[in-house]
């Protein structure tokens, strides 16, 4: 389920150090990061080209799809502020 926590064992001392943070934050290097983003680059599922054709193109139409629902919808609300205001 997506409630459920990792097993982290009970706060025995709830009411002692209550001003304490629980792990101190530590900067990593330059270097370490680095080898952190290759690691995580490395898990990347990389889409194929035809894949990547498929969904450039998908985006593209999409996009003017809704060029052309925003403009017309501005050239109507124009004719109309025209047809009112004159």
């Amino acid at each position: 389920m997506a409630t459920e926590t990792r097993d982290e064992p009970e706060a025995k001392d709830e009411g002692k150090g209550k001003g304490r943070k629980k792990s101190p934050s530590r900067r990593t290097s330059p270097v370490l990061f680095v080898r952190q983003v290759i690691a995580e680059l490395r898990k990347v599922i990389w889409p194929t080209r035809r894949e990547l054709i498929t969904y450039t193109t998908a985006a593209l139409v999409f996009v003017l799809i809704m060029v052309g629902i925003v403009s017309g919808f501005d050239y109507g609300l124009q004719k109309g502020v025209y047809a009112i205001f004159g």
